[in-house]
C-alpha cells in the first residue's frame, strides 16, 4: 500500500469539500489543517471524526481553554506530535498562559509516573475512593 497522501479542496470529492466547508465555517479558517486532508482518504471516518470533534469541543460544562488543556495532555502522554502543535497552538489561542502550559506538562508528567507506579506494584484501590 503506497503513503496516503493529502487530499486538497480542488481534488475532493462532493461529500468531502461538504465537511472542508463545515470546518472551515466552523473554525473561521480558509483552508482546512493537514488532519483532514489526511482523513479526507475515508470521507466516513472524515465526517464522522469531524462531527464527533465538534460534539465533544463544543461549549458545555467545561470552558475552550480546559478542553484544549486536557486534549494537549492526552496528546502528551500519547506522544502524538501533530496533536501536541495543533491543541497547543488551540489551547494558547483559547487563553492558555506559558505558566499553565508547565503546571499542565508537570501534572501530566506526575500523573505517568505515579500511573505507572500503581500499575507496577499492583495497589488495590482504597475503598474510600469507590464512594
Amino acid at each position: 500500500m503506497s503513503k496516503p497522501q493529502p487530499i486538497e479542496y480542488a481534488d475532493a470529492s462532493a461529500e468531502v469539500k461538504a465537511v472542508y466547508d463545515d470546518i472551515k465555517a466552523a473554525r473561521d479558517l480558509r483552508d482546512v489543517n493537514n488532519f483532514w486532508k489526511y482523513l479526507a482518504n475515508d470521507p466516513k471516518t472524515l465526517r464522522r471524526t469531524w462531527e464527533s470533534v465538534k460534539e465533544v469541543m463544543a461549549p458545555g460544562a467545561l470552558d475552550a481553554r480546559t478542553k484544549e488543556m486536557v486534549y494537549l495532555a492526552v496528546s502528551a502522554t500519547n506522544n502524538c506530535g501533530y496533536c501536541i502543535a495543533s491543541h497547543g497552538a488551540a489551547a494558547a489561542k483559547a487563553g492558555m498562559t506559558p505558566e499553565q502550559f508547565g503546571e499542565l506538562m508537570a501534572v501530566v508528567g506526575m500523573a505517568n509516573e505515579t500511573n505507572r507506579l500503581a500499575n507496577g506494584y499492583r495497589v488495590p484501590i482504597d475503598p474510600a475512593f469507590e464512594k
